[in-house]
């Protein structure tokens, strides 16, 4: 391979299709992309549901959406496959190999087509490749542009907000009669039964958490198909918790994360939005590893580390991991944290 460390860039591809919250990790590397290529134009390839994740990020020229539902049609998707391949980028940068990327790599003249080491047929596709370098995930996608001179340094997650989503928060908050207060975010929902802490459990630790502090409240948050869900959980811990009547969308979300003292939940999308927008966390690992969780006592990744951790699996008969971390385990490290955070919006407000 040859050497790519003084080429120049104007015109770049990143491939990101999913998830959000992967789409999120990515951000920290178009961060270190724009400031290597300052001159350059940074494109992203991505899923229509992850868009929100990036719009407003100044750093990103243009999104491509990929529409599944509008891309039915074979003839139709290799269409639009073509015409973002033959953008005219200098530079891709594949973050995930995935069989949507490598149309769009077919149909790319780049001279400089960048990714983790490709399996043997698909090496024609990639004219670099650098090893992945384990830890924080953010970390571990950023270390793809090695060649390239760039390096993690601990850059965070970003979504950048606008003054009308901050303020649309406002109102929410004053509404649900939380802006003179402190509150915390709730996710207790995941797709997956190895990475949902059970609903009690999340119940009984906000109840513990207002034992502790009477003035603070909890908002439920919940995604398509989850607001039974948070409605259990509402109810199971009393009336200092709330699930707002029409489901928050991904940027509406995080900004009303931007307002809370700590965001509470399993290891899924709003964890990566609270790093975002700088409000601790404590998520709840079941199955998953740590790598998941930003380098930081700010941001902390509690598991039982049983024997079997972590397994990665989808099915568990007894979730063990989950059922028996108890909340009363988890009670001081929020109350750290929740410390941590009325300080930050303290000196926000000031």
């Amino acid at each position: 391979m040859t050497d790519i460390f003084t080429i120049n860039p104007k015109r770049i591809l990143v491939c990101q299709l999913r998830q959000i919250g992967d789409v999120l990790l990515a951000t920290p590397s178009i961060r270190l992309l724009g400031e290597r290529f300052p001159e350059a134009e940074i494109h992203v390839l991505t899923e229509k549901k992850c868009v929100p994740v990036l719009v407003n990020n100044p750093r990103v020229h243009r999104i491509w959406p990929i529409d599944r539902k509008a891309l039915a049609n074979p003839l139709k998707a290799l269409a639009y496959y073509a015409s973002v391949g033959r953008h005219g980028f200098d530079l891709i940068v594949d973050f995930q190999q995935l069989p949507r990327c490598k149309w769009v790599l077919r149909f790319s003249k780049a001279p400089v087509r960048l990714s983790f080491p490709p399996r043997w047929f698909n090496r024609k596709l990639y004219t670099h490749w650098a090893p992945v370098v384990c830890g924080y995930a953010a970390k571990c996608k950023a270390s793809v542009l090695a060649p390239l001179g760039i390096q993690w340094n601990g850059e965070r997650p970003e979504i950048w907000l606008t003054e009308q989503e901050r303020q649309f928060a406002d109102a929410l908050l004053r509404e649900h009669d939380l802006a003179t207060g402190p509150f915390i975010t709730v996710d207790p929902s995941h797709r997956r039964e190895t990475r949902r802490w059970p609903a009690r459990h999340f119940a009984s630790l906000i109840r513990l958490l207002g034992e502790s502090q009477p003035d603070l409240k909890a908002m439920i948050l919940y995604g398509p198909g989850e607001r039974e869900l948070a409605e259990e959980v509402a109810s199971l811990a009393g009336d200092r918790a709330l699930v707002t009547g029409n489901m928050l969308s991904l940027r509406e979300m995080a900004a009303v994360q931007e307002r809370a003292v700590l965001h509470l939940g399993n290891c899924s999308a709003p964890r990566h939005f609270a790093v975002a927008v700088d409000t601790p966390s404590l998520t709840i690992q079941g199955a998953t590893g740590t790598g998941w969780g930003f380098p930081s006592d700010e941001h902390v990744s509690a598991t039982k580390r049983l024997p079997c951790y972590p397994c990665n699996k989808n099915t568990c008969k007894t979730r063990e991991c989950l059922e028996t971390f108890l909340p009363e385990d988890l009670l001081a490290e929020a109350l750290r944290l929740i410390a941590i955070g009325r300080e930050r919006r303290k000196t926000q407000t000031a």
